[in-house]
């Protein structure tokens, strides 16, 4: 129960832009006010939280506003895309204070390129001059399928190799510090929600554009994970009965259909880009703002498959918001900067139209706010999660005997 209580008042200062008292704490946690004092004192003494100041409001003494000490607790993100491997070294407020990204490894085996990766992490934390024993771990993003339970990546299907990589246990041997992996989509929306940059949604499907599509959850203020960890696999949904085949035996999937990879492929066909260059062949990123530059610059060519994208992706998307009956959508990834205005001004009223609530409530749609070092930083947020965010599972675990 005292993990809990502590994790409670923890994330109740660091939900406050202002800071709270101790009163406050004990009012907004329900908390007895010795409780209170005493979890203070244990925060206080271990650095993670400062006195800020006192505040008078009516009779009595002032009252002793505590906040986060933003020196008093540090994460490293880690986020694996098939394109990019991108590291952040967070404080306990969110502050990037060093980041890093750097193309993916595919010439060597999978265990080595993680143990280069926990390399990276040492020569981070090592630049930064950051106490290494503030540090309260390493948060890692990658594509799914993934085995949480042993923190292995399972078969991502755009990173050859990686078949049952124990990513998490290579890594803390690597680094020495603790480790906690998630899926990629799963690191994005905890982000969304940690930051509050879903504009204080409690319920919003995150929709991850990276070289693969997939989507988080958060209901009810929980980021949802389910049995597996393997939440928001959403490739094998159908927005296109007449297109193209799928490796699933299907038509028409988000995979075949709405994949930045199948946009350029289509736009090259089509004549709205170039052929490859192959003496100097540009990233899937670099082809995909060409894209959307060319669309952007009048090419009818491009602005149609921009757009039919955001058609057949918005029918994807409108069967979890008719599911799940969330308030928003939220957008992001390494790939959405180039969809963004496309997207945005078509989503709204695609939504509207293929939303059953539609007579209830409108779905907001927006883009994520977490752009610089967005999908590192993401990561890093898996930690101050773990660190900061009470939930029922721990007090049930400590309730037990």
């Amino acid at each position: 129960m005292g993990d809990f209580n502590q994790s409670v008042i923890l994330d109740s200062i660091r939900r406050s832009d202002e800071g709270l008292s101790r009163v406050e704490l004990a009012g907004s946690a329900g908390l007895a006010a010795q409780t209170v004092s005493n979890i203070c004192r244990r925060l206080l003494d271990s650095g993670l939280i400062v006195e800020a100041g006192k505040e008078t409001s009516g009779p009595g003494k002032p009252r002793t506003i505590l906040r986060l000490n933003p020196k008093g607790m540090f994460a490293v993100g880690v986020h694996i895309d098939p394109a990019l491997t991108s590291f952040a070294l967070v404080d306990a407020v969110g502050t990037v204070l060093e980041a890093l990204e750097v193309p993916t490894d595919f010439s060597q085996p999978a265990e080595d390129a993680v143990r280069a990766m926990g390399r990276e992490i040492r020569s981070l934390v090592a630049r930064s001059g950051v106490d290494e024993s503030r540090i309260a771990g390493v948060g890692v993003a990658t594509p799914g399928p993934v085995d949480a339970a042993s923190g292995t990546v399972v078969a991502p299907p755009h990173m050859p190799g990686w078949t049952r990589v124990p990513l998490r246990d290579i890594l803390a041997e690597a680094t020495g510090l603790p480790v906690v992996m998630d899926k990629d989509v799963t690191a994005a929306a905890v982000a969304e929600l940690w930051t509050g940059s879903a504009g204080g949604a409690s319920n919003f499907v995150y929709v991850y554009i990276g070289t693969g599509i997939g989507a988080g959850l958060v209901l009810g203020d929980e980021v949802v994970r389910g049995s597996s960890g393997n939440v928001g696999e959403i490739g094998h949904i159908i927005t296109d009965p007449d297109g193209p085949p799928c490796d699933c035996g299907r038509r028409g999937c988000v995979k075949v259909t709405c994949m930045p990879e199948t946009l350029v492929a289509e736009a090259r066909a089509l004549g709205a880009l170039p052929a490859v260059d192959g003496a100097h062949p540009a990233t899937l990123q670099a082809d995909l703002a060409a894209l959307a530059a060319a669309a952007q610059g009048g090419n009818a060519e491009a602005a149609g498959i921009l757009e039919r994208s955001a058609w057949r992706l918005a029918g994807a998307v409108s069967v979890l918001t008719n599911l799940l009956d969330v308030d928003q959508v939220v957008f992001g990834g390494p790939f959405w900067p180039s969809l963004a205005d496309t997207y945005l001004a078509r989503f709204p009223d695609l939504l509207a139209q293929l939303s059953v609530t539609t007579d209830v409530h409108s779905v907001g749609v927006a883009g994520t706010r977490l752009l610089t070092s967005g999908e590192a930083f993401g990561a890093a947020c898996l930690v101050m999660e773990k660190t900061f965010s009470p939930n029922a599972a721990q007090l049930l675990l400590d309730s037990k005997p």
